[in-house]
């Protein structure tokens, strides 16, 4: 089963910052869906975007669990100990450390050293024809040789690497049967460990073993340990130079190559190709030994190596520990540690010119005034992004420039479209940005500074309206502000002053009400008029009815009283008749 690569994006985490990006020397990531992920065919695990995201959104593998239970197997499980591990736990003994390893349940502890001294054992004797040595004691160097440099690939020093040597090492004096784990500040240690499972089962950072410490309650300045706490199966003595730039070449040195040979160290991923690229080997009149270690100042920069300090202290450790033999040393390599390295192209091939004249239309660069370079979206120059483009490992979002452009485009666009004015303005009443309305709702002077500086940018708003006092009071108690039938010399303005940037930018929306104010008083005066005049008509109708009612009443009461005078000369005449 295929491990995951030792380094991975934690995408709810990852910011879209793209400093990953802008910092890896080889553009080993990709950018999906606004988020920066690895691509393990591309990557040479040097680990400096893990040392720069902000967020620590990059993590590392973590391979302790695996040791763990390792370490419940049956087999004895051994420690390779980088010897930067005196750089990064100032002051602890070196018998204080083994006794604490020991009692997480390792079997014994040894000095990754010892494969260093293999190793310069059998470079020394290599040196002996002009011509170009790179050292292969650095993991992240040998990829990056393999992959971006190939054509230098036959000039890696055809032996393992220090760990690989020790696992061997280890493994002749204590059995095949054997687990061994590598600790140290490399992350590129578990792609060899990954790659050479047969000598090196896990390979673990230095964080790693502080959290098993924590886990464990153990601390190692407080061990006491006792006379089998010692390394095995036995010190290592000018190897523990390594970890430090120039260290390999001490113990080249050290041992009594020729005087001929001429030594360069170097360090960092980037120094790294600008030493090689370009080289001509033939050109070379002398052995000439590269020692490239992928980290800046060696092993002791690595991006596990979690301790606090300058370099030069954790140097100063490392060089103290190391205990150096008389010289000239007298050393010969006692193992079998060959290894050949051939050419493994990584570098995707350019993409069609055509393609990449097209991505560059479509994030706005038609001209080559139009290429800024200025590597906000994370490449070196538009060119190398609109490339990145064509191979779909990019996205046109990340054009900072070309996003700008577009918003402004479309905040231009809304401004013109609005009915109203629109201001923005910073701490210093000084125009931001405004429309053409704006503009034109103050006066024809100011339209006229408009047209020959479009959006007044830098204009005092104290010399173009006299209501600043809102701007200023929105911009102090950073609250909205709103003003209905606001009056400005003969015209009615509805104002809302907002806050863009707290106590720094705000911004207004004004709305000419002047002729919709008129059209509602000139609507209102003729509903008035209608009122009247229907009340002037009800009180005529009431008026004509209660002369109606008066003549009606008249009428009635006369017929009333003739029928009363009719009623009384009936009820008379049969009385007289009786008489």
């Amino acid at each position: 089963m295929d491990r995951l690569f030792p380094i991975d994006t934690m995408e709810t985490t990852c910011q879209d910052c793209y400093k990953c990006l802008r910092q890896c020397p080889l553009k080993a990531i990709r950018i999906e869906d606004g988020h920066a992920k690895i691509t393990p065919d591309l990557c040479v695990a040097c680990g400096i975007c893990v040392q720069v995201c902000p967020v620590q959104a990059k993590k590392i593998r973590l391979d302790l669990g695996r040791a763990r239970h390792l370490l419940d197997q049956e087999a004895e499980v051994y420690v390779s100990l980088a010897p930067s591990w005196a750089g990064e736990y100032p002051g602890l003994k070196a018998e204080q450390m083994i006794c604490a390893l020991k009692r997480l349940g390792f079997a014994g502890v040894s000095e990754t050293a010892l494969g260093a001294q293999e190793v310069s054992a059998a470079v020394a004797k290599m040196l002996n024809r002009n011509g170009l040595y790179i050292s292969s004691a650095c993991p992240s160097t040998v990829r990056l040789v393999r992959k971006y440099l190939h054509d230098y690939a036959a000039n890696i020093t055809a032996v393992h690497s220090p760990v690989m040597a020790h696992s061997k090492l280890l493994r002749q004096h204590f059995g095949d049967a054997i687990r061994i784990v590598f600790i140290g500040p490399c992350i590129a240690k578990k792609t060899e460990a990954d790659e050479h499972r047969d000598l090196l089962d896990i390979a673990l950072t230095f964080e790693e073993l502080n959290d098993w410490f924590r886990q464990m309650k153990l601390d190692p300045y407080t061990m006491t340990p006792d006379k089998n706490d010692r390394f095995v199966p036995f010190s290592a003595e000018e190897g523990a130079l390594y970890p430090v730039e120039g260290g390999m070449i001490t113990t080249i040195q050290a041992l009594g190559a020729k005087d001929t040979v001429r030594y360069v160290a170097v360090s960092g991923i980037d120094n790294i190709c600008k030493t090689l690229k370009g080289l001509e080997e033939t050109s070379l009149q002398h052995p000439v030994f590269v020692e490239a270690l992928g980290c800046e100042g060696g092993c002791i920069g690595g991006p596990c190596a979690k301790a606090s300090g300058a370099l030069l202290g954790k140097r100063i450790l490392v060089e103290d520990h190391a205990i150096i033999p008389p010289l000239p040393v007298v050393r010969e390599h006692t193992l079998d540690i060959t290894e050949t390295f051939t050419p493994a192209p990584a570098a995707p091939p350019a993409p069609d010119p055509a393609l990449v004249r097209d991505a560059l239309r479509r994030i706005g660069k038609r001209l080559p005034e139009d290429e800024l370079n200025c590597s906000g979206c994370g490449y070196n120059t538009c060119r190398e992004f609109a490339a990145a483009l064509v191979r779909g490992t990019a996205e046109e979002t990340m054009c900072v420039s070309h996003m700008r452009a577009l918003a402004q485009k479309k905040a231009n666009a809304l401004l013109r479209s609005m009915p109203s004015g629109v201001v923005i303005v910073d701490a210093a009443m000084h125009i931001v940005e405004c429309n053409e309305r704006f503009a034109r709702m103050f006066g024809p002077e100011t339209t006229e500074i408009y047209e020959t500086c479009p959006g007044l940018k830098g204009c005092s708003l104290a010399k173009i309206i006299d209501f600043t006092d809102m701007f200023r009071t929105a911009l102090k108690f950073d609250q909205e502000i709103h003003y209905d039938h606001f009056r400005y010399k003969n015209r009615l303005l509805n104002i809302t002053v907002f806050s863009l940037d707290p106590h720094q930018v705000v911004g207004a929306v004004i709305l000419d009400v002047t002729r919709q104010e008129g059209l509602r008083d000139q609507i209102a005066q003729q509903a008035q008029e209608v009122i009247r005049r229907n009340i002037s008509t009800v009180q005529e109708i009431a008026c004509r009815l209660g002369e109606h009612m008066a003549d009606t009443e008249i009428l009635l009461r006369s017929i009333a009283e003739g029928y009363a005078c009719d009623s009384g000369r009936l009820a008379g005449k049969p009385k007289e008749k009786e008489r």
